[in-house]
């Protein structure tokens, strides 16, 4: 078993990275589509639109591992967001490499993976979709990215869409579990807890964090993580609630400007509270009609912060409005 050190420098998220489509947590639906596409062979061009780190890239990669085999280092071009990805990488990488004769089997196809395709101009896309129809023969395309609409109509329309979702905190802590124990990771129930509230379903983040903590402090525990990720504290904004529950103004609003006073922007603020409102549980046993009061008075001061009003008026505004609530 490895043993996890200060001086290695491996990132878990790649280490760990699910080399066939079986090991890849979440999106069960997906993940069976595509195996399917494995046995077959014959692969669409697909759209893979979703969060990030919730394995998009990576059951690309899968698929074309089944796919390909010992063929794929010839047979697959990688282009990310890092890359120049305008109209010229479109008519001369993208082009040549579709028009590159690669032997492989019966039914198999090169593939193109557009990572944040979304990113791309509109200029590169239209010419994509000319050279997607000329070599789709030989080639294959996949598009990942974020938000599926920034691909233009004729692109999208070529293609099978495919759309993920965020990965739930039972399946991130699986994933977590068995890194733990395959790294010796010291850690305890409320620290792993801390990395699914931090990572907010986004395995990469989850691991990133996890090895951070590691790597920093040894022990994985609340306090390192939430020092790690540099989070407002959870239990501290529980106890906020709380306050605001008793009717006590001045107490909560003392502890939501401690927070504006150590450097946390009003939004890193506001959007941790949601989460804590959303997801922890409240004392008092909260019904879920409080609870959604709470989150519409939260939502509303995230909506004047993010139009540009991100002042500490703002936040006791917050306060003031949820100290209102009828419990």
């Amino acid at each position: 078993m490895a043993t996890s050190t200060k001086h290695d420098l491996a990132p878990w998220v790649e280490k760990y990275r699910p080399q066939v489509l079986s090991d890849i947590v979440g999106n069960s639906n997906i993940v069976d589509r595509l195996k399917v596409i494995g046995k077959d062979g014959n692969v669409p061009n697909i759209i893979l639109s979703g969060p990030p780190g919730c394995g998009k890239t990576t059951s690309v990669w899968a698929l074309a591992r089944e796919l390909l085999g010992a063929k794929i280092d010839d047979a697959v071009l990688e282009l990310n967001a890092s890359d120049e990805r305008g109209i010229e990488v479109v008519r001369n990488r993208i082009k040549i490499f579709a028009q590159t004769k690669v032997s492989l089997p019966p039914g198999r196809h090169k593939i193109i993976i557009l990572d944040e395709a979304d990113s791309m101009t509109e200029g590169a896309q239209q010419a994509l979709r000319r050279t997607m129809e000329i070599h789709s023969k030989t080639t294959r395309f996949a598009l990942a990215c974020n938000q599926s609409e920034k691909i233009i109509e004729p692109i999208q329309s070529r293609c099978a869409l495919l759309r993920y979702t965020k990965l739930t905190d039972a399946e991130l802590l699986c994933r977590v579990k068995e890194v733990c124990h395959a790294e010796n990771v010291n850690s305890d129930d409320q620290g792993l807890q801390m990395i699914l509230f931090t990572a907010q379903g986004d395995m990469r983040q989850a691991l990133n964090n996890l090895q951070a903590t590691v790597s920093a402090y040894g022990i994985v525990n609340m306090e390192n993580v939430l020092k790690v990720c540099d989070e407002p504290h959870p239990e501290l904004m529980i106890k906020m609630i709380t306050l605001c529950i008793e009717k006590k103004f001045f107490e909560a609003s003392q502890i939501i400007h401690e927070f504006f006073r150590l450097g946390y922007s009003p939004e890193d603020i506001v959007s941790t509270l949601f989460r804590v409102v959303k997801y922890v549980e409240l004392p008092k046993n909260i019904g879920e009609q409080v609870r959604m009061d709470f989150i519409e008075k939260i939502a509303l001061c995230h909506m004047r912060i993010v139009q540009g009003l991100s002042t500490k008026l703002q936040l006791s505004r917050m306060v003031a409005d949820l100290c209102r609530i009828e419990v």
